[in-house]
């Protein structure tokens, strides 16, 4: 099939491969290749078909309405102008679109930084007068009294004119920001590194999902009893909703900071490390220390972030073809349905 054929496939068959994906799952379990006991999960940045240099920020989008406004309303005259004279009235039409199919770009770019800044505060308010209800309770000496959240979008917040779902990310802080999506995958960790469910994420934060991933899979083959996660997904709420549902999450706290012997780069400068006063992340580190969970968690790495390298490195899978974080999202389902195809073959090869 030709490239424009494969394209249609992916973008118009979601609900045919999301099928597909818990079928395999579900022939694997039955084949005795998966065992449904310990999990890994991780993400991976994958970038948009997208460049960042088509990203905005939304200082500049207001500014360039107010131009492209200005600007449109001088080319509606000079059309009206150009009816009663002698002038090829083909130009100005054709500038005069090309104007406003760029300020409806910037319109619904701005709406949509606009609706999310809503969204991000709505979300973030109970805290916040929760908080206030704490400092207005106290007598005496109180501080600074806590700020409520902005339901306008910061002056730098950026969004891509070319997919507005992706976001700028990068891999770490040694590597540059690109337009990109996060990638989620839950790997089994009982031998077999089978996908045993995926989402796509539009931001750099594994946290805020982390809980609802997991859970997915009660629809398709069933709950894990264990899921191992990086600092990256150490989340109160996310911990407290898996354990209602019967899963033990080992969660690591806090990031090592080991240098090699011979490293030849300078020394950081010396930072007072972060200081660990919530119950649950207390308790986490304890249990983590323990020689059973310390060994049980050594598999988290074993398992997950091998499949990234094999996705990437073997497959060749480094960048989303479609835009949109419904269509990557069905992208990175079908990526994961490719990956344990050949994961099976070659267990039953061996």
């Amino acid at each position: 099939p030709d490239h424009d054929t494969i394209a249609t496939f992916r973008r118009t068959n979601r609900t045919a491969i999301e099928a597909a994906f818990a079928q395999v799952l579900l022939l694997a379990r039955e084949t005795g290749l998966l065992r449904l006991g310990v999990v890994s999960i991780d993400g991976t940045k994958i970038d948009a078909d997208a460049s960042k240099y088509r990203s905005v920020r939304y200082d500049r989008i207001r500014a360039l309405r107010e131009q492209l406004a200005v600007d449109i309303a001088k080319l509606m005259d000079q059309a009206e102008h150009a009816d009663v004279t002698d002038r090829d009235p083909q130009a100005l039409p054709e500038e005069l679109a090309r104007r406003e199919t760029l300020k409806a770009k910037l319109d619904e770019a701005c709406a949509r930084l606009e609706a999310d800044a809503k969204a991000q505060a709505e979300t973030a308010r109970p805290a916040y007068e929760k908080k206030k209800a704490a400092y207005d309770a106290k007598t005496g000496r109180r501080g600074r009294a806590p700020k409520p959240p902005d339901d306008e979008p910061p002056p730098d917040r950026q969004i891509s004119l070319t997919d507005p779902d992706s976001r700028l990310m990068r891999r770490s802080d040694a590597h540059e920001f690109r337009q990109a999506y996060n990638a989620q995958a839950v790997v089994c960790a009982e031998g077999s590194q089978l996908i045993v469910t995926t989402d796509v994420v539009a931001t750099s934060a594994d946290a805020p999902s982390f809980a609802d991933t997991v859970l997915s899979m009660e629809d398709t083959i069933g709950l894990p009893k264990t899921v191992l996660a990086d600092t990256g997904y150490a989340s109160g709420q996310a911990v407290r909703k898996l354990r209602e549902k019967g899963i033990d999450p080992l969660v690591a706290i806090g990031r090592p900071c080991a240098r090699r012997p011979y490293d030849f780069r300078p020394r950081p400068a010396e930072r007072e490390p972060r200081r660990i006063t919530e119950p649950w992340r207390l308790a986490m580190k304890d249990r983590l220390e323990t020689t059973e969970a310390g060994d049980l968690y050594r598999r988290r790495k074993q398992t997950v972030e091998p499949v990234f390298g094999i996705i990437k490195s073997i497959m060749g899978f480094r960048k989303f073809s479609l835009r949109g974080l419904a269509k990557v999202t069905t992208e990175w389902t079908l990526v994961a349905l490719a990956y344990n195809c050949k994961r099976m073959a070659r267990l039953q090869a061996a």
